[in-house]
């Protein structure tokens, strides 16, 4: 018995014309319980959730970030704070995010509807950059944050800078604890038009034991070519 789909995803975009940040809403779409992903420009973010919640009567549940930048989570006093619930919505995740109420341990997963998210610990651009796997029986996707990074067009072309972490730590992040999801995971960030065997055979951080990269680099170790790739796109 093949399980329907139950996730909806809809992309927000934020700060329009100046970046390429957006925040992600999450719905299960029988239950019609959802979660709202990095909303850090709610000027944008609030209208599309009041037509959300007055089109189709979401429930929002959660607001959830990946990690603590302002970009991320400099939102969530105010999204917290305007009624857009009757319930009140906790704010979950790392320890440096503005307002956090949840705290998630690495493997930490909760329910919404026929959904389970996941939380995964990442740490190197924040060292409280989290991951949230969502499946809903059918469809697995991943949220990454800034710690494995999109370009202009979508096409993810790295990762997110070692701001309070090491080549060790990024390493770890993309190529044991984001590579060992299935190969189908969809990478959200990418708009979802990558999955995580896109990253493996494309993204040069997470090739790092390629012999062309490590050429390229000069570098043999997985570290240390971590390490000259991200010096040499910085």
């Amino acid at each position: 018995l093949v399980q329907a789909r139950t996730m909806h995803i809809q992309s927000i975009p934020m700060w329009k014309g100046s970046g390429d940040n957006y925040a992600y809403l999450v719905i299960d779409d029988k239950s019609k319980d959802a979660v709202i992903i990095d909303p850090a420009h709610p000027v944008e973010v609030i209208p599309v959730l009041r037509k959300k919640m007055n089109d189709e009567q979401i429930h929002l549940k959660a607001i959830i970030n990946t990690h603590c930048h302002r970009d991320h989570a400099g939102g969530n006093n105010i999204m917290a704070s305007i009624g857009l619930s009757f319930e009140e919505i906790p704010i979950i995740g790392g320890k440096d995010c503005e307002s956090v109420q949840v705290i998630p341990q690495n493997g930490y997963s909760f329910k919404i509807g026929n959904i389970n998210i996941t939380a995964l610990h990442t740490p190197c651009h924040t060292q409280d950059s989290i991951c949230w796997v969502m499946e809903d029986g059918k469809q697995k996707v991943v949220f990454t944050g800034d710690t494995l990074f999109h370009g202009e067009a979508h096409i993810s072309t790295g990762c997110g800078r070692f701001f309070q972490g090491t080549a060790a730590e990024m390493n770890m992040a993309l190529n044991k604890t984001l590579a060992s999801l299935p190969d189908d995971t969809i990478n959200e960030e990418t708009q979802g038009k990558f999955t995580i065997a896109d990253e493996k055979r494309h993204n040069l951080f997470m090739r790092v034991n390629d012999p062309e990269v490590q050429k390229a680099t000069g570098k043999t170790n997985p570290v240390e070519v971590m390490s000259e790739l991200r010096e040499m796109k910085n």
